[in-house]
């Protein structure tokens, strides 16, 4: 069974960095896409951004040039380094992964989940 274990959330000033990480264990990913989504309170879940095990990468407009998605294929991990906090990113996020088939930006497309970790930036 496929789980996924993200840490890294916290509390942060506006301005400032995270480094979200996501291990994945259960299963062999060489044929997924790993993800992030995150939802705020009162809003619906939203696609973050998405990395095959090939390396082609799919990120949200609001946070190119802030947001980097990359895997550590030896550690069957997944990370989001996050720099330039705006108190809008905060949201838990989740990270998700998938058979790599069809769209990679809808929620509903994913198999498994993690529990997701809480990020809150302060203005």
């Amino acid at each position: 069974q496929v789980q996924l274990v993200e840490s890294g959330g916290g509390l942060v000033q506006a301005g400032g960095s995270l480094r979200l990480a996501c291990a994945a264990s259960g299963g062999t990913f060489e044929n997924y896409v790993m993800a992030w989504f995150r939802q705020a309170p009162g809003k619906e879940r939203e696609f973050v951004a998405a990395i095959t095990w090939g390396g082609g990468i799919t990120y949200r407009d609001f946070v190119k040039g802030r947001f980097t998605i990359s895997i550590d294929r030896a550690k069957n991990t997944l990370f989001l380094p996050m720099s330039s906090l705006k108190p809008e990113d905060t949201a838990v996020y989740y990270c998700a992964t998938k058979v790599n088939r069809g769209p990679v930006t809808r929620p509903q497309e994913y198999t498994y989940w993690g529990q997701g970790t809480q990020v809150t930036v302060s203005s």
